[in-house]
Order: C-alpha cells, then sequence, then structure tokens
C-alpha cells in the first residue's frame, strides 16, 4: 500500500511539474532573412535581441531568395505553433500572398526591410525609404562631381531590379534624379550584380568595355559596392573611377577610409533598428498589448551617410556597429 501511496505521489509530482513547465514555455518566435550579407545578419541580430528581451525563444532563418523556402518556413511556423514571425520578404509578387494566408491562420508577422500599402494583417513593416536613401546619395554625388570632376561625369549602376525590382528601381531613381540634374552627366551602363563576386566581373567587364570614358560607378546595394570597388582596384583605374553605393559595414568603412580613394560615399540604413523595431511590434501583439500606433502602417526609420571625407562620422559610425554586433 505504501509503494502505491509513493508512487502515487510521484506521478502525481511529474504531472505538477510538467504542469508548470508547460505553463511557463517561452513563446516561439521566427526571424527570417534572404540573403548572408551584413546588412541581413545585423538586421536578424535585431531580431534576436528584441525577442530576447521580450521573453521568447528565438529562431533564425534564411531563405536566400528562394520563394519556395520562404513558403516551406512559414507553413513550418504554422504547423509547430509558432506565435510569430518576423521577416523581411523576398518581394512583394513573390511574398505576400504566403504572408498574407498564414497570417489569416493566425500566425501574428511583423515585416522589415519593404514598404507596404495595403496589408492590414501586419503588426507593422519598418524599413528605409529607398527612394530618399538614394538621393541622399545622389545629392553626395552632386557635389563630387561638381567640384571633382569638372560638372561632368560617364555613370555605370549596378542594381539588383530581377531580385527586388521595386526596391532596387526607388535606390537607383533616387539618385539618377539628383545627378541628371548636371547637364554633364550620361548613363553609359546598368546591369544587374548585387553579390559581391558577380560585381567584380560584371563591374569590371562594364570598365573594360567603357573604361576609356567611363568615371563613376552607383551601385544600389552593398555586395554591388564592394564589388564595384574591387573591380576599379583590379582594373588600375583607381583615381579615374569612382564609386557611389548603398549601405554601411565594417568593410565599407575600411573601403571608404582606403588611400586608394576609390569608394567616396555610401548610404547606411539602420537593419539592427528595423529588426528590432519589428520584433517590438510583434511582442506586442503577442502579449496582447496595444500596437494600433504600427498596425497595417509603414515605419521609415532613417539612413546615415557616409562620406570619405567625413572621417569622424565613420569612426562614431563603426564604433556604434562594433556595440550592436557583440
Amino acid at each position: 500500500m505504501k509503494k502505491i501511496l509513493v508512487t502515487l505521489m510521484v506521478v502525481a509530482l511529474m504531472v505538477a511539474v510538467g504542469g508548470t513547465a508547460f505553463a511557463q514555455a517561452k513563446p516561439k518566435v521566427a526571424g527570417v532573412v534572404f540573403q548572408e550579407d551584413q546588412f541581413m545578419k545585423l538586421m536578424q541580430m535585431g531580431y534576436k535581441d528584441a525577442a530576447i528581451k521580450a521573453g521568447f525563444d528565438f529562431y533564425p532563418g534564411n531563405t536566400n531568395g528562394d520563394a519556395a523556402k520562404e513558403a516551406e518556413f512559414i507553413n513550418t511556423y504554422l504547423t509547430q505553433g509558432y506565435k510569430g514571425l518576423a521577416i523581411s520578404p523576398i518581394s512583394e509578387g513573390a511574398s505576400m500572398k504566403v504572408i498574407a494566408d498564414a497570417a489569416g491562420k493566425g500566425l501574428l508577422i511583423g515585416i522589415s526591410n519593404f514598404t507596404l500599402t495595403n496589408a492590414p494583417y501586419i503588426t507593422g513593416a519598418f524599413t528605409s525609404d529607398n527612394y530618399d536613401l538614394g538621393k541622399t546619395c545622389g545629392k553626395a554625388a552632386v557635389e563630387f562631381i561638381k567640384t571633382k570632376m569638372g560638372g561632368k561625369a560617364k555613370i555605370a549602376i549596378l542594381q539588383f531590379k530581377s531580385l527586388l525590382p521595386e526596391q532596387s528601381g526607388a535606390r537607383v531613381n533616387g539618385f539618377l534624379d539628383q545627378v541628371k540634374t548636371l547637364p554633364g552627366v550620361e548613363v553609359i551602363a546598368d546591369q544587374d550584380a548585387w553579390l559581391q563576386d558577380k560585381a567584380i566581373t560584371v563591374g569590371g567587364d562594364i570598365i573594360t568595355a567603357k573604361g576609356a570614358t567611363l568615371n563613376l560607378i552607383f551601385s544600389a546595394n552593398e555586395g554591388g559596392t564592394i564589388g564595384a570597388t574591387m573591380a576599379v582596384k583590379n582594373a588600375g583605374k583607381a583615381g579615374k573611377i569612382f564609386v557611389f553605393g548603398f549601405d554601411g559595414s565594417e568593410q565599407m568603412v575600411q573601403l571608404l577610409k582606403d588611400k586608394a580613394d576609390i569608394l567616396q560615399a555610401a548610404i547606411a540604413q539602420d537593419p539592427y533598428g528595423i529588426g528590432v523595431k519589428t520584433m517590438e511590434a510583434l511582442a506586442k501583439a503577442i502579449k496582447g498589448e496595444d500596437y494600433s500606433a504600427t498596425k497595417a502602417k509603414t515605419v521609415i526609420v532613417p539612413g546615415i551617410l557616409l562620406e570619405r571625407k567625413n572621417v569622424k562620422g565613420l569612426d562614431a559610425f563603426l564604433a556604434d556597429l562594433k556595440a550592436k554586433s557583440k
């Protein structure tokens, strides 16, 4: 009889402990990006830090630009009981139907790195203004062209329109709308090359074909900017072809400080801040708190212009970047 009572007490204790553990289980949330570059890594770090601060279990994911993989991830989160998803979608066309369907089935979703105009189901969309960022970089290029190039420039464009046409087009148009105000500016090449290795090759080919007249390259993302800068250096065109571009990282700061004097300015976004704000809004929704300030809205997270001539600004940016990366 005593053995039976002891056994029952042990079973009761196990049930009680199990029940407590179940009751205290942390909500599961995911943070998904679509590339392995520094921008996406920092954004995912923002997701993670905000999720942990909110008391969630965080699970990272990377679609690597694959729409089928993106859909598979989202379906997995639904079937495995995840409470929320912070995601940088691949594209509006390929991604949003799957995201909307998942939201309709109860998955709370926050969007990063995207401007949305008709998505009442999201906890918020946090992004940079791509046109405005391109415009800021374009203004820096206009000043450089006027003061260093006699007001004339033959420009090559490297972008990512076949990957994300809306974002790429906004960045390029913002830049061109500024530099084309100068009568001596002409675009003589425009190709896709957003990965560093590809940009080195494409940039090198453009330099070979147009090197006699080409004197400025604008790239719409980090990989393209680094690749274009390296292509100029590899071709021995430092001091003859100058680069303006997008995004901020330790490598970008190094290139802006490089004595080769190729990269002149880059407009940096705040991917970490975008990630944090996306997850914070998602956390409010999961916890049943008021998130009406961001629900179904696009919130612009401002960027910062990094210029070769502003060394103090470069140092401050790098120090902040390293602090966030710890």
